[in-house]
């Protein structure tokens, strides 16, 4: 028996790549270095995208892949090395997906997101994933090899080995990168402008509906990774929404005399897009919670064997001696807890001495809020680490934890009367670092497993993940910044008179509009003119923000005290068309159905009962509600990616080859590329609009339109994405070369 149970232990049966008896370079300044900067590119890269699609994409292998080449120009480079660089990189990705599933939802509950606060949420989040982790690598990584695969570690584990083997997959993402960059740069509507970037088409048969495309390089990629079961069923979502609610809307509201609830405007009025932020938000938000909450019912007997099992991992961990072997060298127990401490001091003293702006909270409330996160953060640490080893990181329901974190902290604050708005900010806080240690945890165990198979030493890779957390965060925070700066318009809304100094129930007066000058959008055409208060006499501005109120649509509005008048929208850039971030948006949903009970509940009961419908079909309701959720102009391009990839597929069929696309085939790093390209690009052209409104740059200096003509734009635009489109398909048909294949 003894035998027997020896055959069945990992440790004795796994050889990992690099003997733990070998030592080669690994934790060296360039190795460091480089994962570091691909932490902050991937990082800025992730928030971009994660807030216009709503969704994150692992960037392991692109890293791995591009560290391969690069190092190796470097001269001789070790595996050991370029898994230190995955790892340190791969940080700014996993914590970027929490942040930005989370803490914007400060902004729509009324109030600053200061990079500051994003650096230490981030932070504290991140470090708590990987101090969490610590003590749990053995059992999960080691000792469950063979029940907790965890796919995209594994996979780039075969990435590595290839490219230590003289293999090389770095061509194929920087065609990606250089095809993807030099369109984005025509394509994008904040640089040349060349061609309309979301051709669109209003049927006038459909009064109400829209069909559009952001034809962005992104998009085009992410779909072609999630494949078109997923992207199909995203694009369903959006189908539902802009083809089948919103012309039912229109058809049954356009005799209305009087504005609909939450609307403000009179149906008859309203254009696609005001339909769809007005009536399609509420129904999307009750439909992702639901998907959530569904999502999580679903692996509750997984997490509760997870949670189980972990306990008993925790303790058998600590119990457990050091190793002599290399492989088996983990931080101490000692860094794990007394980090954990740590992250706890820093909770507490940023809650009572750096409290969010207009939220400040008693040292009790901030005492509980750190026991909060220190319990949930455990629980769901525990959960992602086992979760992503059986289903991946794609199918690890972040959000849906971040929801059940969110509804247990309001449902105490709730039964303690905590009800101000400053609890709000509070729970916001609790349920952002929880989301974000849930991410990095399983971000880490999937680095942690690479590290297993490659021969890595655990101890490096851990301090690697803590510096790639500290790096990236203040890229990811001032990225989140510039994007709701970039994106923000300020646009005319009817004059509603208002006095401030007895404002309606849901509606906020935050203070004086700290700017000497502002754009002002006045069509849809979003191009703005410059407007100096100083040139309108007696214009003294000031913000109102609205949440729930009957009087104006949720969000911030300029008031003028000469005229007593809400004069001007204040559109933010996070939570535009541009930028949706579904889930930060459901988040302050949740926060204020449950502590203030304003709701356009009929709305967001319809999400529900739509998305229960759904599941009952056998569908992922989850993606289909983000589909109803986020503009159609984002699924339909995502959409499209999938059927790229299914003809891929077939083509790889009908010439006998393995029909499922891998994550290092030739197209998927293709696509990769693509999405690295309208992440960096798409952010240069916020930099760029910012400099404009800061006087830098002259408006509109860089367009290079080739034609004013918006249909001929539009049909140009069409053309040149499916061009796009088909070098997508021709490249990921194309064979990478031979020396890029694993040589067994």
């Amino acid at each position: 028996m003894a035998e027997i149970k020896e055959m069945r232990s990992p440790e004795s049966t796994i050889q990992p790549y690099i003997s733990p008896y070998e030592t080669r370079a690994e934790f060296t300044p360039r190795a460091v270095l480089l994962g570091g900067f691909f932490g902050i590119l991937f990082g800025a890269v992730t928030v971009y995208v994660g807030l216009r699609a709503g969704l994150t994409v692992s960037a392991s292998i692109p890293i791995a892949v591009l560290s391969i080449s690069i190092l190796r120009a470097f001269g001789k480079a070790s595996i050991l090395e370029n898994n230190i660089v995955q790892t340190t990189g791969s940080a700014g990705e996993s914590v970027a997906g929490g942040v930005i599933f989370t803490v914007p939802a400060l902004i729509f509950l009324g109030f600053p997101m200061e990079v500051s606060r994003i650096f230490l949420l981030a932070l504290v989040g991140g470090w708590l994933g990987v101090f969490f982790m610590i003590p749990l690598r053995r059992q999960l990584i080691v000792k469950e090899h063979e029940n907790l695969l965890y796919p995209e570690g594994t996979a780039c584990a075969d990435v590595l080995i290839a490219g230590d083997k003289g293999g090389s997959f770095a061509s194929r993402v920087f065609m990606g990168l250089g095809i993807g960059g030099v369109y984005t740069f025509f394509q994008n509507e904040n640089l040349f402008a060349s061609w309309s970037s979301t051709p669109t088409y209003d049927p006038s048969w459909l009064p109400g509906s829209s069909i559009r495309g952001n034809t962005t390089s992104e998009y085009l990629g992410v779909g072609y990774i999630i494949g078109p079961r997923i992207a199909g069923v995203i694009f369903a979502g959006g189908v539902m929404a802009w083809m089948v609610v919103m012309p039912t809307i229109k058809f049954f509201g356009s005799k209305l005399a009087a504005p609909l609830y939450p609307g403000t405007k009179l149906i008859a009025d309203m254009s696609p897009s005001e339909l769809a932020s007005t009536y399609i938000r509420p129904i999307g938000a009750g439909a992702v919670a639901a998907a959530g909450l569904i999502t999580l019912l679903k692996t509750m007997p997984t997490i509760i064997g997870a949670l189980k099992a972990g306990m008993k991992d925790f303790s058998k961990s600590t119990a457990e001696a050091a190793s002599e072997k290399r492989t088996d060298s983990d931080l101490s127990m000692k860094i794990a807890m007394g980090g954990v401490a740590l992250v706890l001091v820093m909770i507490v003293l940023m809650l009572t001495f750096k409290p969010v702006p207009g939220a400040y909270t008693g040292f009790l409330a901030n005492i509980c809020a750190a026991i909060f996160i220190v319990i949930f953060g455990f629980l769901f640490v525990t959960v992602s680490s086992r979760i992503t080893g059986l289903i991946g990181t794609s199918s690890n329901p972040i959000s849906g934890m971040a929801i059940a974190t969110l509804m247990a902290t309001c449902a105490v604050f709730l039964l303690l009367g905590w009800t101000a708005a400053a609890y709000g900010a509070l729970a916001i806080t609790i349920g952002g670092v929880v989301c974000i240690a849930s991410a990095n945890a399983g971000n880490t165990s999937q680095d942690l497993k690479t590290g297993f198979l490659v021969g890595a030493t655990p101890r490096y890779q851990q301090m690697g993940l803590m510096i790639g957390v500290f790096i990236s965060v203040l890229a990811i925070g001032y990225t989140l910044r510039f994007m709701n700066q970039g994106l923000e318009q300020i646009k005319p809304f009817p004059a509603r008179t208002m006095d401030v100094s007895h404002l309606p129930t849901g509606i906020e007066d935050k203070g004086e509009f700290k700017r000497d000058k502002f754009r002002v959008t006045l069509d849809s055409t979003k191009k703005p003119h410059v407007m100096s208060q100083d040139e309108k006499p007696g214009a003294d501005f000031e913000v109102v923000h609205s949440l729930g109120a009957n009087e104006l649509p949720d969000g911030d509005y300029l008031y003028n005290t000469q005229t007593k008048q809400v004069e001007y929208q204040w559109v933010q850039g996070i939570g535009s068309e541009d930028a949706s971030a579904p889930q930060a948006k459901l988040m302050s949903t949740i926060i204020n159905g449950i502590l203030n009970h304003r709701l356009p509940w009929g709305l967001v009961l319809i999400g529900v009962f739509l998305v229960i419908g759904v599941e009952l079909l056998g569908v992922r309701s989850l993606s289909f509600a983000v589909g109803f959720y986020i503009p159609m102009a984002t699924t339909l391009i995502m959409f499209v990616g999938g059927i790229v990839r299914w003809l891929v597929e077939r083509q790889a069929t009908k010439r006998g080859g393995t029909a499922e696309e891998s994550d290092v085939s030739p197209g998927s790093l293709f696509a990769s590329g693509l999405i690295a390209a309208g992440g960096i690009v798409g952010l240069t052209g916020i930099g760029i609009k910012l400099a404009e409104s800061w006087d830098w740059i002259t408006p509109g200096k860089l367009v290079m339109q080739f034609s004013k003509n918006a249909r001929t734009s539009d049909i140009i635009g069409v053309i040149t994405f499916a061009a796009l489109a088909f070098a997508l398909y021709h490249f990921a048909n194309k064979p990478l070369d031979e020396s890029a294949e694993v040589k067994k």
